[in-house]
């Protein structure tokens, strides 16, 4: 979840859903494609240089092939700043990494009758309710996980990104309120509401909640004894990476972001050894490798044909043209499966994810017909580092012409950053710096509410005005005037690397009708979904006569 556009990164790093950091104009790295000759592959010395060439604390990669463990070890450090290194058993958040387990928990429950795919969602959650109330009936438990249900791109994030205070209840109710951006099953918009909901529907069929479920249903099965599905599960473990972001450009730690209401879409925390055990599931189509059940046949997760409809393909996803430097990695096909992106690489289908946190990048991808699964975890918000490496590996075990995509990526990281710098210099040198807002500051003070999120608050703090999100405790900021009725709000906490425009819209009479918001640069993380927003001042309550 970033500091850059997920689905630009997408685009521009090779179908990813992860996205390269924003860097201080003067830190990109110097890369000089043409002097770098394409190596050898060799794991170690490829991580440990993507460590440098990206800046990234510390790595986790778990590679299988052919139902065996090749890899599982770590790289770097826990911490910056600290020796303690990251091993095969160094837990990192991997965020959307968990909506495949959320996928595979559903396809669990079709296997024992409990629900069909394409039951209505109100037959096993009859307050779900959508903005239209013919996409309330008609969505499926099929489109809950298949980005197609008009939501605009991380529609409603901010009802959980970052950490807030809403319940996961509050959170599926506030669903009525979101306006869709497109027609229902009209095109993919990559979303995290739903998966929350499917998380909730999984809870209510187990009787617990959904990281119990996970624990009984998938993990104690496949031995993922290492992984949690909270970040509380975590305290007394010493084996646990830090988040880091970048801060003025700079790679800093930085807290975690715990996220109890939205555990269906982000839950899962996970390492090199458990995740190699998750790919060879998938991998071998649902087996459990070297476990029997009660009849001596090899036990199962789930059927062969549930395991397959996980990696069929459901949503179209447009094609983008990459780089000319990464024209080598543009697929034939794209699509969106259920809790997994699917594409083709060197002519054979890949079925992939990203997932991001504050602080944590991950990615997880499997060749099927290759018997490959490939992982990669990282304790920073980087994903130049992670294509990097996928292409790496993925081109040595299928045989395919060493690339240096280490140098090819890093290049087109720095050249797309050099574009946003010089994009939001143009901005600065056209705005109206001598105007001024048409309103005494005091009078932009006040609580405002938006349909689906509520309020946001901005009030006086000596000589400035701090704008807050009431159910975010860390979302809150200075504003300061950029021209006109606009303002920039810069947050606090500078590692979200998120601020944003501000916009107050008159009425006639000189009172304030309507506040927008959008980020300020097109590397601020989607699950900001500022632009979302509608905010309208709170009138304040008439006195009882």
């Amino acid at each position: 979840m970033y500091t850059m556009n997920r689905i630009a990164a997408a685009v521009v790093l090779a179908f990813s859903s992860i996205a390269v950091p924003a860097l201080a104009a003067d830190a990109a790295p110097a890369v000089s494609v043409a002097a770098v000759p394409a190596l050898a592959f060799d794991l170690d010395r490829d991580v440990n240089s993507a460590l440098k060439l990206f800046d990234v604390p510390g790595i986790a990669i778990a590679i299988v092939k052919d139902g065996k463990v090749i890899t599982a070890k770590g790289f770097g450090v826990r911490k910056l700043g600290e020796p303690a290194p990251v091993d095969a058993k160094t837990l990192f958040e991997v965020a959307s990494n968990s909506k495949g387990f959320t996928a595979a928990a559903l396809a669990m429950l079709v296997d024992e009758g409990k629900l069909a795919w394409d039951d209505p969602v109100t037959k096993h959650l009859p307050g779900f309710q959508m903005h239209d109330s013919y996409v309330t009936g008609a969505m499926t438990i099929r489109d809950l996980l298949t980005h197609r249900s008009g939501l605009g791109l991380g529609a409603g994030d901010l009802l959980w990104w970052p950490t807030t205070t809403f319940t996961t209840d509050e959170i599926i109710e506030k669903l009525r309120y979101i306006r869709p951006a497109t027609s229902f099953r009209n095109s993919y918009a990559y979303d995290n509401l739903l998966y929350i909901v499917a998380g909730k529907i999984i809870a209510d069929k187990a009787g617990k909640s959904w990281g119990e479920a996970m624990h009984e249903r998938i993990l104690a099965p496949l031995g993922m004894t290492g992984t949690t599905t909270s970040l509380a599960e975590n305290a007394g473990n010493p084996d646990v990476a830090n988040a880091h972001s970048k801060i003025n450009g700079k790679i800093a730690a930085v807290k975690s972001m715990p996220v109890p209401n939205a555990v269906g879409a982000v839950g899962i925390n996970t390492n090199a050894e458990d995740i190699a055990k998750w790919m060879m599931v998938l991998l071998d189509e649902g087996k459990i490798v070297g476990v029997k059940d009660k009849d001596g046949k090899p036990a199962r997760l789930l059927s062969e044909k549930q395991a397959r409809e996980l990696w069929t393909a459901q949503t179209p996803i447009k094609i983008a043209e990459p780089k000319p430097a990464l024209a080598a990695t543009k697929p034939n096909f794209s699509a969106y499966g259920l809790g997994f992106q699917l594409r083709d690489y060197k002519g054979m289908k890949v079925a992939m994810h990203g997932g991001a946190l504050q602080g944590f990048y991950s990615r997880v991808l499997m060749v099927p017909d290759a018997k490959l699964g490939v992982a990669i975890l990282t304790n920073a918000e980087n994903g130049g580092s992670m294509t990097a490496l996928q292409w790496r590996i993925l081109d040595h075990y299928l045989q395919a012409a060493p690339s240096d995509w280490l140098a090819l990526v890093a290049k087109v990281e720095q050249d797309q950053h050099a574009e946003e710098v010089k994009k939001q210099g143009k901005a600065s040198g056209a705005r109206a710096a001598k105007s001024q807002p048409s309103l005494p500051l005091a009078a932009y003070d006040g609580e405002y509410e938006d349909a689906w999120y509520g309020k946001v608050v901005i009030k006086p703090e000596g000589k400035k005005h701090i704008l807050s999100f009431t159910r975010t405790p860390d979302l809150t900021g200075e504003l300061e005037h950029w021209q006109h009725d606009t303002f920039i709000v810069r947050w606090k906490e500078r590692n979200f690397n998120a601020d944003a425009y501000v916009t107050f819209s008159l009425n006639p009479d000189g009172s304030i009708d309507r506040v927008k918001m959008a980020p300020v640069s097109a590397e601020t993380d989607f699950s900001y979904d500022f632009q979302d927003l509608s905010l309208a001042p709170v009138k304040p309550k008439e006195a009882k006569k």
